[in-house]
């Protein structure tokens, strides 16, 4: 039996609506002890405020479920540098994060200038930033994703806000966000469990896919979210299986032949 990494916009729920089926599906790994975990690359929230989000949904998990970017970038600044110091572009899910591995938020001379996903950052924010990775502190982002889904459209994310720090610095960032081996890898080993018994569940190619690829997890994509059917051609890696939604998957029996699903254009 396999354990299952899930990301949840765009696979769990849309926004604010959840997709139907997927309290189904959770309820079914609950039910069975099957090992998993919300694998989110949006830095915001904490756990708990994830774990509430989904409760109002009707989805019953706790902490243990989710992990999130911001714990993957927290834990791995702390294993750089214990007790370091960090300039945060980003909302309390991160800071949250940094707070619990022993980070300190400063706003002078910090070893590490963090962006995440945020709507409340100013221009005077970008320019302390940019002005302290030229004086040498460390451009780290919680994840590249480029923009959002929203329930009013969509609105740039952490990607977008990089990019403009790594243009004026002339400084790449590092991205320990999904598709980071450094966050699937960390992601596995909170389960338990080998490669081989290890499947990513997403919606996203660039991102939930990709990351499972080059880890050596088996793979599923669900059209349900922001991955169209006829745009798999684009890419040079495939999934192992590709479904409507996590309601067609039955995680106590999966099966990786293909010929046992159907394709599903999205429309």
């Amino acid at each position: 039996m396999y354990g299952y990494l899930i990301d949840m916009d765009g696979v769990i729920y849309r926004g604010t609506e959840l997709i139907e089926g997927a309290d189904n599906f959770i309820k079914t790994l609950l039910e069975h002890d099957i090992p998993f975990l919300f694998l989110t690359n949006n830095s915001q929230r904490s756990r708990r405020d994830i774990v509430m989000k989904l409760r109002q949904m009707g989805i019953n998990v706790g902490e243990k479920h989710i992990f999130t970017c911001a714990m993957a970038t927290a834990r791995f600044l702390a294993e750089q540098k214990a007790g370091g110091t960090a300039y945060v572009v980003g909302d309390s899910g991160l800071t949250t994060a940094l707070h619990r591995n022993g980070y300190s938020i400063v706003d002078k001379k910090p070893d590490y200038v963090v962006v995440g996903e945020t709507r409340t950052f100013s221009f005077e924010m970008l320019e302390a930033a940019t002005n302290m990775i030229l004086d040498g502190a460390k451009l780290i982002a919680t994840n590249l994703d480029p923009n959002c889904p929203t329930q009013s459209g969509t609105r740039p994310g952490c990607g977008a806000i990089v990019a403009l720090l790594e243009e004026a610095t002339g400084t790449k960032a590092f991205s320990l966000g999904k598709p980071s081996p450094i966050m699937m890898r960390a992601a596995r080993k909170e389960l338990g469990l080998s490669s081989n018994e290890t499947v990513m569940i997403g919606d996203t190619m660039s991102t939930d896919i990709m990351g499972g690829v080059q880890m050596g997890y088996r793979t599923i994509l669900v059209l349900s979210g922001g991955t169209r059917c006829d745009e798999l051609g684009d890419y040079a890696f495939q999934p192992d299986l590709v479904v409507g939604s996590v309601a067609d998957i039955n995680p106590r029996e999966v099966s990786f032949n293909i010929e046992e699903y159907t394709l599903l254009s999205a429309s």
